[in-house]
C-alpha cells in the first residue's frame, strides 16, 4: 500500500523547523507502511564538488579509515559526518570521479544519494523507529519528501526501501504498482541502467535517470513515463530546488496537496497535513490524473502546475 509524504517551503525562516514538522507526517503514515521508511532531506548545500550519502550493512566499517583514503585522493575534505550505519562526505571532486573511486576502491560502501543538497536515510522497521534512529526532528532544510513502505512485490531489505536516488540530487518515492516493470528492467539494463533490487520503484527511479541521461528534462521525462510506465502510481520527485508529484491517467492511488503562502505538503492522506501551521487556511485539493505538478526555487505558478 505504502504512504507518500512531501513538504517544501516558500518560507525560509520556516527551514530551521523542517524535521519537527516533517517527522509527524512520515509517522502518520505507518498504517500505509510499517516495514520500513526513507527520506530525503535537502539542505546543507555544498557547492565545492560533491555531497556523498553512503552507507553499510557492516556495523564495524572503519568510516574514519574511508575518510583518510578520500581525503589522500581527492584532497582535504571539506566535512564528513556519521549517523549510524550512514555517513555524509564533502569532496572536493565531481560525482564521476567520486562514484568511480568509490566503486573500485570501497564497493562495500553503499551510495543512497549525490548531489549538493540531498541526503538520503532509510532503514527497515517502524517509521518513527527509522525517524528516530537518524534524529529527523533535529534536521533542518527547505524541503524533504518521504516514503513508508508495505512490501508486496520484494523483500524487506533497507536496499528496497525508498527513496530512490535518480541522479544529481534527484529522489523518487512511489505509491502503486508497475505491471511492466521485469520487461523494462531489463530494456534499461542494455541502457547501461544498473539495479540493486527487485523492487519495481527502483525500475521507475531508473528510467528516469535514463530519461534525464538522454537530455530530457525532469517535465518532459516525466511525460515519457505516462507513456512508458504501465499500472498505477503516484510519483513524488525530490530536486535540489523542490519536487513534484505525478499521478498515472486512472490516479487509483491517494493523494493530497495543501499550500499556503509559506509552504507546500503532500501526502497519501490528509491526516498528514492536519497538524501542519495554518493548515485551516491552505488550498486543499486531490491533483488531477496525468497532471504534473512543480514547486520549485524560481518557478512563479500560483499552483506550481506545468
Amino acid at each position: 500500500m505504502c504512504g507518500i509524504v512531501g513538504l517544501y517551503f516558500k518560507n525560509a525562516s520556516l527551514e530551521q523547523q523542517l524535521g519537527k514538522l516533517f517527522r509527524p507526517m512520515l509517522i502518520s503514515m505507518t498504517e500505509r507502511g510499517c516495514d520500513s521508511a526513507g527520506f530525503a532531506i535537502y539542505g546543507d548545500e555544498y557547492d565545492g564538488g560533491i555531497k556523498l550519502t553512503l552507507r553499510s550493512d557492516n556495523p564495524d566499517f572503519d568510516w574514519n579509515s574511508l575518510a583518510d583514503r578520500l581525503a589522500t585522493e581527492f584532497g582535504a575534505l571539506d566535512g564528513w559526518f556519521r549517523n549510524n550505519s550512514v555517513a555524509v562526505f564533502k569532496l572536493p571532486a565531481s560525482e564521476s570521479q567520486a562514484l568511480s573511486w568509490l566503486a573500485l576502491h570501497a564497493p562495500e560502501a553503499d551510495v543512497l544519494s549525490a548531489g549538493h543538497s540531498i541526503e538520503i536515510l532509510k532503514g527497515v522497521g517502524l517509521p518513527a523507529e527509522v525517524a528516530d534512529k537518524y534524529s529527523l526532528e533535529q534536521m533542518k532544510g527547505s524541503h524533504a519528501i518521504g516514503h513508508t513502505r508495505l512490501a508486496t512485490e520484494s523483500a524487506v531489505t533497507i536496499e528496497g526501501s525508498h527513496p530512490f536516488s535518480t541522479g544529481m540530487d534527484l529522489c523518487l518515492v512511489h505509491n502503486g504498482s508497475l505491471s511492466n516493470h521485469n520487461r523494462l528492467r531489463e530494456k534499461l539494463k542494455r541502457e547501461g541502467i544498473h539495479f540493486k533490487t527487485e523492487n519495481d520503484s527502483e525500475v521507475a527511479a531508473g528510467y528516469l535517470a535514463w530519461r534525464l541521461s538522454q537530455g530530457d528534462s525532469l517535465k518532459t521525462s516525466l511525460e515519457h513515463a505516462l507513456k512508458d510506465l504501465d499500472g498505477f502510481f503516484t510519483f513524488t520527485i525530490g530536486t535540489r530546488d523542490g519536487f513534484a508529484v505525478l499521478r498515472d491517467p486512472i490516479a487509483c492511488k491517494p493523494a493530497v496537496i495543501a499550500e499556503t503562502d509559506d509552504y507546500v505538503a503532500m501526502a497519501s492522506e490528509y491526516r498528514a497535513l492536519a497538524n501542519l501551521p495554518g493548515i485551516k487556511d491552505a488550498r486543499v485539493w486531490e491533483p488531477e490524473p496525468a497532471k504534473l505538478y512543480v514547486w520549485e526555487r524560481g518557478v512563479t505558478q500560483s499552483e506550481g502546475a506545468v
